[in-house]
């Protein structure tokens, strides 16, 4: 029995030393430690990690079909939480990877949510149809980060902005924005948009219709030409004048 008895033991000695999370009591038996599926929900999250700096946010693009899988809304772009704590801004990219999509389709009315594993972070659109035009007429942001530095107090950032007609474009077609989109949804959140383009309600074969331009794309694109226009015409009206004047010297002078 001695034998068996010590084999028990140097086996036990084994299962300590060689396996991950096994412990010796002091009667000599083994125990592991509870499991991560018992610690609470909340602990299993992967909250945002607030940053210093911003980046630009990578784009990605998000679908949302209607019970008969038909493609309803169609939205790329890129996302960055802009939070504002204590006079100091810090930023947090969406990861187009790790992202969620849900929402609803509707004839006038669907919604498309956004929302990391345990919504630590979400965004949710809510678009309207009016006749033959599409827009957004609410914006939803949630954040709940990690704190931003040790012993700070832990704080979710929430904010809802109504708006009258954004993002607005013609039934069929999609809305286009390169330049950046800074919507407030609180006085301490704010959502930054990029390299945007969305459609809602008639997307058909799931891709986008003609491109309607936002109007600081076409600022950007019109300006430049307005004021090399500007300046080719007064060019032109100083060269005119100049003609004008020494044609105007020549003829008073009389000939001898």
């Amino acid at each position: 029995m001695r034998p068996k008895a010590h084999t028990g033991v140097w086996s036990l000695l084994f299962l300590a030393a060689f396996v991950p999370g096994v412990h010796l009591r002091r009667d000599g038996s083994s125990i592991r430690p509870a499991s991560n599926s018992r610690l609470p929900p909340e602990a299993l999250i992967r909250r945002p990690v607030l940053q210093p700096c911003e980046a630009t946010p990578p784009t990605g693009t998000y679908t949302l079909n209607n019970p008969g899988g038909r493609t309803c809304i169609r939205a790329t772009m890129g996302v960055e939480y802009v939070v504002i704590e204590n006079k100091k801004t810090w930023y947090f990219n969406l990861d187009p990877n790790r992202v969620r999509t849900d929402g609803s389709c509707g004839e006038e009315a669907a919604v498309l949510a956004l929302a990391l594993p345990g919504k630590p972070a979400s965004l949710q659109f809510t678009f309207r149809k009016e006749k033959n035009i599409f827009y957004v007429t609410n914006l939803t942001a949630h954040l709940s980060p990690q704190p931003v530095c040790q012993g700070c107090a832990h704080k979710n950032y929430s904010g809802s902005t109504v708006y009258e007609k954004l993002f607005s474009a013609a039934d069929g077609q999609s809305f286009m924005c390169k330049s950046e989109n800074l919507l407030l949804t609180s006085s301490e959140l704010r959502i930054k948009l990029v390299s945007l383009q969305i459609q809602a309600f008639d997307v058909q074969e799931g891709k986008y219709g003609k491109g309607v331009e936002c109007w600081a794309d076409f600022n950007k694109r019109a300006i430049p030409i307005i004021v090399v226009a500007v300046g080719v015409g007064l060019i032109l009206i100083a060269a005119l004048t100049c003609l004008f004047v020494k044609d105007r010297r020549v003829q008073g002078y009389e000939s001898l």
